[in-house]
């Protein structure tokens, strides 16, 4: 009996249908010589030659291979943070269509439209436009907008140009730069001029996610859809290929500085200088710009001094009631600036922080005291908050590490107990638990 011949089917590298795009993402790149088929019409499997000319095609289901899943179609709505992420060594592919032009709404293309100038806040506010959209990844079909749905055409929309690039053509608009000078807008470009359609990719910078400038916030368009994460300097593979780029096109474009360096008040419509700027530890222009937004927009009363160049629990507490009046929850409004925010405080746009409306509670007579409900173990509000940051004001905050914050910690106990023992009191009076007397000496 003569050995059985093997033929395996591989998926089109241009096929856009949930089968294709699948096994090109579970398959190595097809040799030479291989024949391509179409899952759908030819599933994956083993062709076994008998005989007499006859053949049994064995499904690659039989042979334990996994199914092929459907691919539905996505709502639109924020980026859901669920959504899989591409690790090292498993990068998808990126495949692009070539230079052309936009696409009206009936899918013709457009007139010829001239590049524009543009700003970083405008690049990220155009980028974050398709990750909220959840624009579906596609190197055939075209946005509302005129741009080709792949990672070059993303980038075109983001930048504004005249007409949809590809990762070979992108760099005739942007100069190279270092990893130093990245700043959100600028991008991170891998073109393999071997072969365009395995590796090619380009991302967008959002800015650094840490101070050691291993982490940033990338934008880009891949399937299943366009998404926004934490990506690892300077992509999951391929990392040493990547070429940071700015377009030529920036106006008003301005140097950061490092986060931790005081400065100077920041300009007003600078560009969002990366989340590493903001959150505990911080200490330089940028919070004070912020705060000084804020306080513009209706957070005055956040701030009983400053705004100040060093981050504090008021900040945060400002710069979520401003994500809040957006009407932001969750993650969104988690009291760190991001990209949006930044943008709308700069420009002016969106909606002002609401004055407030309750009236400071009391109790025993003394204004504003609460009651001892509020500062025992498993408390969580805003009076723990404003506590802390007086006994901070006042000198007595030595025991915070972090913080302070809406949680009643140890820390605050034993700040308060330095407090009382600070006014000649001991034993009971001194239990670091606040009473009204202890309110009222301590906000006097």
């Amino acid at each position: 009996m003569e050995s059985p011949v093997f033929e395996e089917f591989d998926p089109a590298h241009d096929c856009e249908c949930p089968g294709c795009v699948h096994w090109r993402r579970v398959l190595p790149h097809a040799q030479a010589g291989r024949r391509v088929g179409h899952p759908a019409s030819a599933p994956r499997g083993l062709a076994l030659a008998r005989p007499g000319g006859t053949a049994l095609v064995v499904a690659a289901a039989a042979l334990g291979a996994p199914a092929v899943p459907a691919v539905a179609a996505q709502p639109a709505g924020p980026a859901d943070p669920a959504d899989p992420i591409v690790i090292a060594g498993q990068s998808t592919a990126t495949p692009q269509g070539a230079q052309a032009p936009l696409h009206g709404p009936s899918g013709v293309p457009a007139g010829p439209v001239k590049a524009s100038a543009t700003t970083r806040a405008a690049i990220i506010a155009r980028a974050e436009a398709w990750v909220a959209a959840k624009v579906p990844y596609s190197m055939n079909a075209y946005w509302s907008d005129g741009y080709r749905q792949d990672c070059s055409g993303y980038v075109s929309m983001a930048w504004n140009l005249p007409r949809n690039e590809w990762t070979g053509s992108l760099s005739s608009y942007a100069d190279p730069i270092t990893k130093a000078e990245l700043q959100p807008g600028d991008i991170l470009l891998f073109h393999n001029a071997s072969d365009p359609f395995q590796g090619s990719h380009v991302v967008i910078f959002g800015g650094w996610t840490n101070a050691a400038r291993t982490h940033y916030t990338g934008y880009e368009q891949t399937s299943p859809h366009t998404r926004r994460q934490t990506t690892p300097y300077a992509y999951w593979s391929n990392s040493a290929h990547y070429v940071p780029y700015r377009y030529r096109g920036l106006t008003g474009d301005t140097t950061g500085a490092e986060p931790g360096a005081p400065g100077p008040a920041a300009p007003a419509g600078m560009p969002f200088p990366g989340a590493v700027y903001f959150g505990p530890g911080a200490n330089n222009r940028y919070v004070t710009e912020l705060g000084r937004m804020l306080t513009g927009r209706g957070g005055a009363r956040f701030y009983a001094v400053g705004p100040g160049p060093r981050w504090t629990e008021v900040d945060r507490r400002a710069t979520r009631a401003f994500q809040q009046a957006q009407g932001w929850q969750g993650a969104a409004a988690d009291g760190l600036p991001g990209p949006l925010t930044w943008d709308l405080l700069v420009t002016g746009r969106g909606r002002d922080i609401p004055p407030a409306t309750s009236v400071p509670p009391s109790s025993h007579g003394v204004p504003g005291y609460p009651g001892r409900a509020m500062f025992r173990p498993g408390a969580e509000n805003a009076h723990v908050t404003q506590l802390g940051e007086q006994l901070v004001r006042k000198g007595f905050g030595r025991y915070y590490t972090s913080g302070p914050g809406p949680r009643w910690t140890e820390a605050d106990r034993r700040n308060v107990e330095a407090f009382q023992r600070s006014q000649g009191w001991r034993g009971g009076a001194a239990d670091g638990y606040p009473g009204p007397e202890t309110w009222r000496r301590l906000f006097s």
